[in-house]
């Protein structure tokens, strides 16, 4: 293990096992630079420590070798955390901020709090586990690409705008912290993906285009198989899978693909 700045990063060749950043004082670009130098030198894993509010962590780390490296963050990371992430595994000890997993095409992000507004924004790809709730506009415009379906699940639950025009995907909220899903416009534009909400709505609280629906077996099958994956990452939820699963489940889907198709002229 190393212990570097991250101005130092360039220097660090050839380390292959956990490098430790210390974030103190760093500028955005200075702790980006620091991990893209680490991961083109071999790292397989870098703890930063005394993050707060640098953004962009983990962003600009795609290499046409797709090499991959596991990133471990102490302190509040900044806006748009992980953005086009491709493969890499970031693991955050706090809450996140605004649209973290902007555009993410693969790979993982834990989240050992709560997250701010637009989280997932245009996701086509990996999973989102949130521990607590989640802020406005969660899932805008996700989407599926080629063989890639994304995946986020939150704990808790979310402001308004959930999985506005959203496209592709899967979402599920747990409800696991006693909040009831007071959020609306649930699903305004919705026209692919699927929301899996533990609990209840009413019609007020969904987008015209949604349709509520209970689960079938294919359903549930696909949620128990995302809540075990959940609780695997919080062992620290008192919760079992059965204890979750024999809660009321519903659905949230489009009613169509095309849900403003009279709008146009063709």
């Amino acid at each position: 293990m190393a212990q570097i700045q991250a101005k130092k990063a360039a220097e660090a060749k050839g380390m292959k096992d956990m490098v430790e950043i210390d974030a103190t004082n760093l500028a955005t670009k200075e702790l980006n630079d620091c991990l893209r130098d680490l991961l083109l030198a071999g790292t397989k894993r870098a703890v930063i420590r005394n993050v707060f509010g640098q953004r962009y962590i983990g962003t600009r780390l795609y290499t046409p070798e797709h090499l991959k490296m596991d990133i471990e963050i102490y302190g509040r990371a900044g806006n748009v955390l992980a953005a086009f992430l491709f493969g890499h595994n970031i693991l955050v000890h706090c809450n996140a901020q605004d649209g973290f997993g902007n555009t993410m095409d693969a790979g993982e992000i834990v989240v050992e709090g709560r997250a701010g507004d637009v989280v997932g924004f245009s996701m086509r790809g990996g999973k989102i586990f949130i521990r607590d709730s989640v802020g406005y506009r969660t899932a805008l415009h996700m989407k599926e690409y080629e063989d890639k379906r994304p995946v986020l699940i939150v704990g808790g639950t979310s402001q308004d705008f959930l999985g506005e025009y959203m496209a592709g995907g899967i979402v599920i909220l747990l409800g696991l912290h006693g909040e009831s899903h007071k959020g609306n416009f649930i699903g305004t534009g919705m026209h692919g993906g699927v929301i899996y909400l533990r609990g209840s709505v009413d019609q007020t609280q969904v987008g015209s285009q949604v349709e509520i629906s209970p689960l079938d077996d294919e359903d549930r099958q696909i949620v128990e198989h995302y809540v075990s994956e959940f609780l695997l990452r919080f062992p620290e939820i008192d919760f079992s899978v059965e204890e979750i699963m024999k809660d009321n489940f519903i659905r949230l889907s489009p009613k169509s693909k095309r849900p403003y198709s009279k709008l146009y002229a063709y």
